[in-house]
């Protein structure tokens, strides 16, 4: 009986320890290994599975050239799916490195599934930093790259001042269902989108940088994401230097997927914690769960170990991270604490 006893006890403590570690089971940060920068996030319809794709980081002077993906069912465990797009290759005829910053979205069309990936490269033509996009039939490739640039520096509102095209943008307005594109380095320029999805209408080209503003709260960098929550256009982008302890993560609400941008009254959604050693946490895209109103924020942050001034900097050493974002009653978003645990495996939802 004692035997029996003990048994079962032993049985019970086992599945508690069970239940507690899968209870406490996080992504934890960074969620990718290595180094990776500029984080895209995707849901993907088709597969019913997470993506991400990033800037390959980790080679001096942002020299990387390829863009890898990574797949989660969970959003905790991530699987390395390949190199999907090559800047080094005769994949990308026009460019010839400096693979960075892409976004990606899904479009079902009446020939199936369609991926459109954005992305920024070296044009050897124009010897500056243009835009390009490649398209696939699945979230993984193989990509298809257009063969030519679709937004460079002659592409800039006149309005605007500041970097090249780089930190592309793509968002679909759940209101109009029209699709629109965002970038720029030192000024935002909003367009929206041709059907082909491989072109703007220069008609309809925008300035949109927020105006004002410092180092200290919201002074508009680059890195510009836009979604939709609640009848209200969010407008995220980053503020200060990639290598910048103090990179971090503005926002701001339009009625309009163009502007104008009002600035938050408390704009900060992300910054560092020197407490935690987190650093720069910005360059950010943002996730809904389907059919829920639950939220998260994919960014990175620079590895704590590169911070002092060095031949290969700071800015070279950046780790994608995910925390969850929440919002307040009145649509403000609640400011994000950046952490070391990740988050818990999302739960089953109805595609």
């Amino acid at each position: 009986m004692k035997r029996n006893l003990f048994i079962l006890v032993a049985l019970l403590v086992s599945v508690g320890l069970q239940a507690k570690d899968k209870k406490q089971q996080t992504s934890g940060n960074p969620i990718l290994p290595e180094f990776h920068a500029d984080p895209e996030v995707l849901y993907s319809q088709q597969t019913g599975k997470f993506y991400i794709y990033s800037t390959t980081d980790g080679a001096p002077g942002w020299g990387g050239y390829y863009f890898t993906v990574f797949s989660s069912e969970d959003l905790t465990s991530w699987k390395h799916e390949g190199i999907m797009l090559d800047l080094g290759t005769s994949q990308v005829p026009w460019a010839t490195g400096n693979a960075w910053a892409p976004c990606i979205i899904e479009r079902k069309t009446a020939d199936g599934w369609k991926y459109y990936f954005y992305y920024s490269g070296h044009d050897k033509q124009r010897d500056r930093k243009s835009i390009g996009v490649a398209v696939s039939d699945s979230p993984t490739g193989p990509f298809v790259d257009h063969g030519e640039p679709i937004i460079t520096d002659e592409d800039r509102p006149r309005e605007a001042h500041g970097g090249q095209a780089i930190d592309v943008d793509v968002f679909q307005d759940p209101v109009s269902g029209k699709f629109y594109l965002y970038w720029g380095n030192g000024f935002m320029a909003g367009a929206e989108l041709n059907d082909d999805m491989m072109s703007v209408k220069k008609e309809t080209v925008t300035h949109l940088t927020p105006q004002g503003g410092s180092l200290k709260d919201y002074a508009f960098r680059e890195g510009a994401y836009v979604f939709y929550r609640n009848g209200k256009y969010y407008f995220h982008w980053s503020v200060d230097d990639t290598g910048s302890p103090n990179y971090h993560v503005a926002y701001g609400t339009s009625d309009s997927p163009l502007g104008p941008i009002k600035v938050a009254d408390e704009p900060i959604v992300l910054i560092q914690d020197p407490e935690k050693e987190i650093y720069g946490p910005a360059h950010n895209s943002v996730l809904q769960i389907p059919g829920r109103d639950e939220w998260y924020i994919v960014y990175h942050r620079i590895n704590k170990n590169y911070l002092l001034p060095r031949p290969n900097g700071p800015g070279f050493h950046r780790q994608v991270c995910i925390d969850r974002m929440e919002f307040n009653a009145d649509g403000t978003i609640r400011r994000v604490v950046p952490t070391r645990e990740g988050v818990a495996p999302v739960k089953k939802f109805k595609r």
